[in-house]
């Protein structure tokens, strides 16, 4: 047995960051496609969660960011109020290099074989239009385009959400939901991070964004010629003098050792998944008497607009849900306050709760 399979089986059957229902190794040569597919409970109903595509160092890093991905979909639908379980998928590789319709198609299929088990959507490198391929080899897709019977970006909702939770973070901290004046550093202002932007600057926030992608910054900056400062990375980033709120918006781990310690925001509250790099980081963000809005909560918005697809799309509806997320966040920042614990893990038991009196419920039918 390797050390790769070994570290993957310990994951699954032993760690606390396991506990995943069903794992899907997918292969099909002649497109190119290696994918893996991981639902980590059924228990409130189908996993839904999207696809990411991502040029991974490893199968084992691939592995273990669908295995992480799929844990953190099942707390963020239970926090959402959804009726389904946590999934997500990863393609192995480089989107601009490999994704083609016939890849995007032979993923459709296993999507499909697994009969609804698992719901998809978009992700990391897959748009709309990705979607829109593999719905035609599966059913069992969100966020297709509206031409299609989809309900189209739903990196709207998921800042819209975001947004939200920083309001609700201001007046938890602050006593006021107001981002007016307040000096905001996004991480990322891609597919979700650009929307976040027109929503701070709306409000009168000053704005610092960084991005690996030039483009991206300049069309921040283009749109924004006043009230937006673009810094060099995230590491210049995390340290702007009297930052009031910190957005990592891009991928996961921004919370860790080396980062946690130079902080300078007050406040904690991105898009980005699996912000927290491993177990503990929620306590030495709180030790540095930083308020911490869990990811999973905040950035939930997409989620509910893809998962209402499914039942009929009505944008107003969904926002409306999302909305509700400033309540829940309040809600969470209330339950650590009494229970004396950080917010993520606050935020852990409530969703855990729901899990376990679904799965309660489901036996004693």
């Amino acid at each position: 047995m390797t050390d790769v399979t070994h570290g993957v089986l310990h994951t699954l059957f032993h760690s606390d960051q396991g506990g995943h229902e069903q794992v899907v190794l997918c292969q099909d040569r002649a497109s190119g496609l290696k994918a893996v597919i991981a639902i980590h409970s059924t228990a409130l109903g189908p996993a839904l969660g999207g696809t990411r595509f991502y040029p991974y160092a490893t199968e084992e890093e691939a592995v273990a960011d669908a295995l992480n991905l799929a844990r953190g979909m099942s707390y963020k639908n239970a926090m959402a109020g959804l009726d389904h379980g946590g999934g997500k998928a990863v393609i192995i590789g480089d989107p601009e290099q490999i994704k083609s319709e016939e890849l995007l198609l032979a993923y459709g299929r296993f999507v499909a074989s697994l009969g609804g088990r698992y719901v998809t959507a978009c992700d990391v490198g897959t748009y709309v239009a990705d979607m829109d391929v593999v719905a035609r080899e599966c059913r069992w897709t969100t966020g297709r385009s509206p031409e299609n019977g989809g309900a189209g970006d739903s990196s709207v909702l998921t800042a819209f959400g975001v947004y939200q939770g920083m309001r609700a973070s201001a007046q938890h901290l602050w006593g006021d939901p107001s981002l007016r004046g307040r000096k905001v550093g996004i991480a990322g202002v891609g597919k979700v991070g650009h929307h976040l932007v027109e929503h701070l600057r709306a409000e009168g926030a000053e704005v610092f964004i960084t991005d690996v992608r030039e483009e991206a910054v300049g069309r921040i900056l283009a749109a924004h010629p006043e009230g937006v400062t673009a810094v060099a990375d995230t590491a210049t980033l995390i340290r702007v003098e009297g930052l009031d709120i910190y957005a990592p918006c891009a991928l996961g781990g921004a919370l860790n050792d080396d980062t946690v310690p130079v902080l300078t925001a007050k406040v904690v509250c991105g898009a980005a998944n699996n912000q927290l790099a491993h177990p503990g980081v929620e306590k030495d963000i709180a030790d540095r008497g930083i308020l911490y809005a869990p990811d999973y909560v905040v950035n939930a918005g997409g989620v509910i607009q893809v998962a209402d697809e499914l039942h009929g799309f009505d944008f107003e509806r969904c926002k409306a849900k999302a909305a509700k997320i400033y309540d829940t966040t309040l809600a969470i920042f209330a339950r650590a306050k009494t229970d004396g614990i950080p917010p993520a893990a606050a935020a852990d038991r409530i969703a855990e709760q729901r899990m376990h009196e679904a799965a309660s419920a489901r036996k004693t039918r």
